[in-house]
């Protein structure tokens, strides 16, 4: 696949227990991105955030919480992520859902290409 130029991008920001039909809704919403044929999606969690529900969650020894913030994030054209984004929606109970308008810049899978280890 080829993705290159202007792109819109999906962060989608959960809790870590979130879940949908008893799988993490994180892993729930990367595997919809891949069966739709979406150009990627990773997940990110994070250390320490609050959300809509005002509550601090933090991974500090004093104030454990086993529902650090995750975020999703997918990069494609609008065409697609605009669309994937209204199906997912409904799955996020509590949360965030952005769009964004990017630029990318490069795409470039495993075994295409130079991976950068040469001399220039």
């Amino acid at each position: 696949m080829t993705l290159e130029g202007p792109a819109r991008r999906l962060t989608v920001a959960v809790g870590e227990n979130d879940t949908w039909h008893g799988m993490p809704l994180y892993t729930e919403i990367v595997h919809r991105a891949h069966a739709a044929g979406l150009a990627g999606a990773s997940v990110f969690r994070g250390i320490e955030g609050f959300g809509a529900s005002n509550h601090i969650h933090t991974t500090r020894i004093l104030s454990l919480s086993e529902d650090l913030p995750v975020a999703v994030v997918v990069v494609d054209v609008a065409e697609k992520v605009e669309p994937f984004a209204a199906e997912i929606a409904p799955l996020v109970h509590e949360g965030l859902i952005t769009l964004a308008d990017v630029e990318v810049v490069r795409y470039v899978g495993r075994g295409a290409g130079d991976r950068g280890g040469g001399a220039a």
